[in-house]
């Protein structure tokens, strides 16, 4: 599991994740993940990529030039179910970030050249999805979807999947440039497991299985989904919170399930 590429444990420190194009294979998308004492502040200067602050956990303010966003966030723990506040600050613009409380935050980032305005993402903002059936069941927090104008490339959202289930089922893919039959969407998963010490299965492979890995994935570790198909399975007694961030050339969501498992979704 050393040599595997796919699979970040987290570190020590105010930054546990940090994941770019200098340390990954990823050329679209890059994240950061911070947890903040009390007090605790982060500021940062974008160039060429936009940003989504995700208050994950605890609450945080927000501030970038003039505009400044307090208190927000709205849970202590992801797995009370409910969505959370998140902050767009586009390209070129420098924001700052304070822990009210003791706090996780995730950075979310795509490369940007249009300046958009800084922008509030409510808890209220985020559309709740039940997606699945029989054992494929999940519930998504849309952040950041395809059908939103506040992002220029960025696509955020939250997923829950319950024991026994399978989510990111039947296996798709978004790896090829080739609307609007599928898109290239880069991603990564940030997994969070309730009660923590569980663990969750997910493969990431390819048709020609360039890339073909499964892997063990324990509470706060992080999936780089380059490319190919990535499901994701849970086992009995425990639930699966993560944290997708997708990027690419063009803001669209559009996937191709592996075909010869496409059949589960058309039985009876």
């Amino acid at each position: 599991m050393a040599d595997n590429k796919l699979l970040v444990k987290p570190k020590k420190g105010q930054v546990v994740h940090e994941v770019n194009e200098t340390n990954s294979e990823l050329s679209y998308v890059s994240l950061k993940v911070l947890e903040l004492e009390v007090n605790e502040a982060y500021i940062e200067t974008l160039k060429d990529k936009e940003c989504c602050i995700v208050a994950l956990t605890g609450q945080i303010t927000v501030t970038e030039s003039d505009n400044k966003f307090e208190n927000i966030g709205t849970r202590h723990s992801v797995f009370e179910k409910i969505p959370t506040d998140s902050v767009y600050v586009s390209n070129g613009r420098q924001f700052g970030i304070r822990a009210d409380s003791e706090a996780k935050v995730v950075l979310a980032y795509a490369p940007s050249a249009k300046q958009l305005p800084t922008t509030l993402i409510s808890a209220a903002d985020n559309t709740v999805e039940h997606r699945g059936k029989y054992a494929n069941k999940r519930m998504v927090h849309n952040i950041l979807p395809d059908s939103v104008t506040t992002a220029n490339s960025l696509l955020v959202v939250e997923v829950y999947t319950e024991a026994g289930n399978w989510s990111s089922y039947p296996p798709h893919k978004h790896d090829q440039d080739n609307l609007p039959e599928e898109s290239l969407l880069e991603e990564t998963y940030y997994h969070e497991m309730n009660p923590p010490q569980g663990f969750v299965f997910q493969r990431v492979y390819t048709d020609d299985r360039s890339i073909d890995e499964t892997m063990t994935v324990e509470n706060g570790d992080v999936v780089i989904v380059p490319a190919g198909y990535h499901p994701v399975a849970v086992p009995d007694g425990y639930t699966s919170y993560y944290l997708n961030v997708m990027a690419g050339p063009t803001k669209k969501w559009q996937f191709h399930n592996d075909k010869p498992h496409e059949w589960i979704l058309t039985r009876d």
